[in-house]
């Protein structure tokens, strides 16, 4: 058994089975990629195995240290009420055990590359040949600091693109997919696309597809998928948070605040543009 601390993916429950692929997908392939590590997966209600089905399973293995990485796009500092929920009940389980989580992956840099991959794909399968305006679709709103990190992200894309981007998200926290191209087309744009930071197909994100199309889009992103690119958040996460396992001072000893929650170095979007010609 490695004495690594065990690792497990923190996934949120969905009743569409292609999200909870997506997270399985993405435990194997870290596993292929990391053989000596213990890598797990475990969901938020509802999905199997439970968050306390896993860490009761790991224990009986043998293990002592267990971090726990949420797979949130959206949030950047401090789990959900749920993760954070969850901690604290198998904390109490199993005193003698150390448990931590990470922080969220986050809306990291490196996703945008993924996005523009899957959004070229879209465009290329409508024929589409022109663009003057860019949504960025996420699940769910953020913490303060993911919020800010998604307006950041918003306007690199912006930049990258010359093109201007609004942001929407799909639990109606902030504005729908449909208001974001309403404020575009005020702007007097027309061609109107939508990048999904999704993970996978859950119900939200077909919700959002579906408003997006009925609201003039000309092409949907798929979401993000098992993409390695994700992997390596899951594991700069985990290599963070197994480091403040062995020393609680390890990450307080310095840094900037962009350095301990968010800005992990990660390569910037690809320079293909976003806009393709058909055929």
């Amino acid at each position: 058994m490695s004495s690594a601390p065990a690792l497990v993916m923190l996934a949120h429950g969905s009743d569409h089975p292609a999200e909870e692929e997506v997270a399985r997908d993405l435990s194997r392939r870290l596993q292929t990629l990391r053989p000596g590590l213990s890598i797990n997966l475990a969901f938020l209600d509802p999905g199997t195995p439970s968050g306390e089905d896993e860490v009761n399973r790991l224990v009986a293995e043998g293990f002592v240290e267990i971090v726990f990485i949420p797979l949130d796009l959206a949030r950047a500092v401090e789990p959900d009420d749920a993760a954070t929920a969850l901690l604290a009940r198998v904390r109490e389980q199993h005193p003698t055990i150390k448990i931590t989580s990470s922080r969220p992956i986050g809306p990291a840099t490196s996703l945008l590359s993924v996005v523009d991959e899957r959004l070229r794909a879209a465009l290329r399968a409508t024929h589409t040949v022109e663009l003057d305006g860019l949504v960025l679709s996420l699940p769910q709103a953020g913490d303060a600091r993911g919020n800010a990190l998604v307006a950041r992200r918003a306007r690199q894309w912006s930049n990258h693109h010359k093109l201007p981007v609004v942001v929407s998200v799909a639990d109606g926290s902030g504005p729908s997919p449909a208001s974001a191209i309403a404020a575009l087309r005020a702007q007097g744009r027309r061609h109107i696309a939508v990048g999904s930071l999704f993970i996978g197909e859950t119900s939200a994100f077909s919700l959002q597809a579906e408003q997006s199309r009925t609201a003039g889009a000309v092409a949907v992103s798929a979401p993000l998928g098992a993409d390695d690119r994700v992997l390596e958040l899951v594991m700069a996460r985990y290599s963070y948070a197994a480091m403040e396992m062995l020393d609680d001072e390890a990450l307080g000893a310095g840094g900037d605040l962009d350095t301990l929650v968010g800005e992990e170095p990660s390569d910037p979007p690809s320079d293909e543009p976003v806009i393709v010609h058909g055929d």
